[in-house]
């Protein structure tokens, strides 16, 4: 009787081990194949990310918005020559290189109209290039590997008990089910992160009219430093990246297999809300609202 007793437990025990390795062979897969792809991702400027709606976007911007910022611009420069004809005690103590500053003005306005698209993804182009080179420092691997983390996995299931194993499958098959959500909201955060982009960039126009006019400068002057702080995101994700990679090679010395998969799980949990975070923390940086 015992030793069916011990056959049956030893089965268990074994059974138990099976599912605990299979649940760790596949557990970051998906995670570790969407994190390591946030450098690539990241580094793409708006037109190599979706040519197709890179193209609908400035297609827009051109027919749509430019027009309705011509407008705009032509409205805030009539009043400038207006207010600055009134100031002057309506022309009786102008000032005749006033007006050669307006006509400097209109040329300065009409141009970056006309060509806001191109400015805009020049900003990119910018940001894109120190991102692409604080990718190259990044040097530490983010992916998530326990048979090289814990070294002899099996040995360690091997020496535990059933309940131990009971626990530890429940909590691999949790973490396992929670693992995919983590994926998905990095690939959210950067999928997000060009919408708004393509979002910034298709209404450029507008706000560019108004940035050559002292009182309605302020807001052509938060949309570019909005648009600034939107590129230079992707540094702010690059760096979460790199702390990331020394954070989970930092788990190889870890003795206690519980505590790896939960200091992966949590790094990988701090990792998309820090991701969440860029977007706020770089807005704050350059005072965009």
């Amino acid at each position: 009787m015992d030793s069916i007793l011990e056959k049956i437990g030893q089965w268990i025990h074994d059974f138990l081990v099976e599912c605990i390795l299979g649940n760790l062979a596949g557990m970051f897969d998906q995670v570790n194949e969407t994190v390591g792809n946030v450098a690539a991702d990241v580094a793409r400027t708006p037109q190599d990310w979706n040519p197709g709606v890179f193209s609908l976007i400035r297609s827009l911007s051109d027919n749509v918005v430019v027009p309705v910022a011509g407008i705009i611009l032509t409205f805030v420069l009539c009043y400038e020559l207006i207010a600055m004809i009134m100031e002057k005690n309506n022309l009786h103590d102008f000032d005749t290189f006033n007006l050669f500053k307006w006509v400097f003005k209109v040329f300065v306005a009409t141009y970056l109209v006309t060509h806001t698209f191109d400015i805009t993804m020049g900003i990119f182009e910018l940001s894109q290039t120190i991102v692409r080179q604080s990718a190259r420092l990044i040097t530490g691997s983010t992916s998530i590997n326990f048979a090289s983390i814990m070294g002899s996995l099996t040995a360690q299931l091997d020496a535990m008990g059933n309940g131990e194993l009971f626990g530890l499958l429940i909590e691999t098959a949790l973490i396992k089910l929670t693992a995919p959500i983590l994926s998905v909201c990095v690939m959210l955060v950067l999928v997000g992160r060009m919408v708004e982009i393509y979002i910034y960039c298709s209404v450029g126009a507008i706000p560019f009219a108004t940035m050559t006019n002292r009182e309605w400068g302020q807001m052509g002057n938060n949309y570019l430093r909005g648009l600034v702080a939107l590129g230079l995101q992707g540094f702010f994700i690059m760096v979460c990246l790199a702390i990331y990679s020394v954070l989970v090679s930092a788990i190889a010395g870890a003795a206690n297999i519980h505590a790896a998969i939960w200091a992966c799980a949590g790094y990988t949990l701090l990792l998309c809300f820090s991701l969440f975070k860029t977007g706020t923390i770089s807005r704050s940086v350059f005072n965009a609202h």
